[in-house]
This record gives C-alpha cells, structure tokens and sequence, in this order.
C-alpha cells in the first residue's frame, strides 16, 4: 500500500499537466518544470497543443458573412472580356458628382449668380443653359437681373425656366431684364431647400438605378462567355458598387440637410 501511494505521488503531477494540455488552445506548447527526486535540476516536459475545434454561433455566422460579402473584390482583369467594371464604377461616380454639383449650384441658402447658369430653358432651337442667351449679374445681396437683350424672344421662356428651377424664384420682367429677388433666408425657404435637396437626390438614385439595369443586362447577354458561378460573382459586384453609391448619395444628402437647416 506504501509503495502504491508513494507511486501516485509521483505519476500525478504528470497527469494533471496532461489533462491541462489537453484543454489548452491549438497555437499554445506549454513548458512545465518537474521536479526530480534524484537531484535539484529541473526536468522540462513538453505537452503539443491538442486541436480544438470552435463551432460559432448564429450571430457569429451573420456577422461573418457579412465582412465576407463586403470584402469581396472581383479583379478586374479576370472579367473585362464579360464587362468592364471600371467603366461602371465611374458611371455610379458620375452620378454622386452629378448631385455633389447639382447641390452647390442650386441648393443654397444664399442664392448667387452661378447658380442660375445651368437652368435649362426651351427655345426655338433646343435647349439651351439660361448663361449661353442671357448675361447673369448680382444687382445686390437680395437681387440677380439677367440681361436677354442678345435673344429677346427668348425672354418669356427663361422667365418660365427661373419658375420652373425649383429654387423658389419669382421672376419679374421689364423689356428684355428679368429682376430675379432673392428670398430671405426664413425657416420655410431652408425646409423648402431640403425638400428640393431630396428631390434632387431621389433622381440622382433614379440615374443610378439605371446605370446598374443597364450593367446587369449587358451582363446577361455574356453568360456564353463565362461560368454561372463567375456571373453570379459579377452580379453581386455591381450590386455592391450600387450599394455602395447609394449609401454615398444618402451621406451628401445628409451633410446638405445639415447645412441647410443649421
């Protein structure tokens, strides 16, 4: 019985460390120091890592997938002969500069000169941008005239553009000037101007949805060219670089709210 205990007290530290081992991670070797009986050196006894395996969770899943999707990035140079990505990706960024233009020019609390440049005005020869037939100048900070001396017949339809821009501008006439009062800066007109910001950006997301249909359907006439797999990655490309415009156009659309109302 003596000799049985006495053996257990020397095979149980071992044991315990093994077990210990066992439960450790599958990158971690852990150095134990045991010591001998027969002399004061250290002995070191190494335990390999034993592998775990980590199931995750739900959550963990979802979240997972989802940095998955967002790190995806089709090399451009592997599908260019399907459809050029680069070229839809500077159309989606056309149409955030579109907007990024539209709100300097015409969404503003103080109105200026430039921001009647490109009201577009129907005439007898097309459309043309109100600055090619008539010359804009601040009068003062509360008045903008526009000289159609150098095409009077197109003095009522510039009149009906100013009107019809959006930018709550009542024009008035005399001859061939148009007296274009400037509102003040009231509660209602900053509402209103976030409105027409909103407005403004709806139809930048109407281009942009029309930028994608046009992508996805060149895509679809190129499925000989290529593995459903390889069109299905291309598909959720675009639909990821739409996603990604869309969230742009939301962000500017923000920060103009913001400046507008203070």
């Amino acid at each position: 019985m003596a000799l049985g205990l006495r053996c257990f007290r020397l095979v149980h530290p071992a044991f315990c460390n093994s077990l210990a081992a066992l439960t450790r991670p599958v990158s971690e070797v852990t150095l134990k120091t045991v010591s001998g009986r027969q002399n004061d050196h250290g002995q070191y006894l190494a335990y390999s890592a034993v592998p775990i395996r980590h199931f995750a969770t739900k959550k963990a899943k979802a979240k997972g997938k989802g940095q998955s999707q967002a790190r995806m990035n089709l090399n451009t140079t592997l599908v260019e002969d399907i459809i050029s990505l680069e070229e839809v990706d500077e159309e989606m960024k056309s149409v955030i500069e579109a907007l990024k233009d539209n709100f300097n020019k015409t969404v503003n609390i103080r109105t200026s000169p430039g921001s009647l440049d490109h009201i577009t005005v129907v005439t007898a020869d097309g459309k043309l941008a109100l600055n090619q037939i008539g010359q804009i100048s601040m009068k003062s900070p509360q008045l903008i005239l526009v000289n159609m001396a150098s095409f009077p017949e197109c003095t009522a339809a510039a009149i009906k553009a100013i009107r019809e821009s959006g930018m709550n501008l009542n024009p008035e006439v005399e001859g061939t000037l148009i007296r274009v009062p400037i509102p003040k800066v009231t509660r209602e007109h900053r509402e209103m101007l976030v409105k027409l910001a909103k407005q403004n950006t709806n139809k930048a997301k109407d281009s942009l949805r029309k930028v994608r249909t046009n992508a996805m359907n060149k895509l679809k006439k190129s499925k000989d060219k290529a593995s459903e797999d390889t069109i299905r990655l291309i598909e959720k490309q675009i639909s990821q670089m739409a996603d990604y415009t869309v969230a742009e156009l939301d962000r500017h659309l923000a920060v103009k709210t913001k400046e507008l109302l203070g």
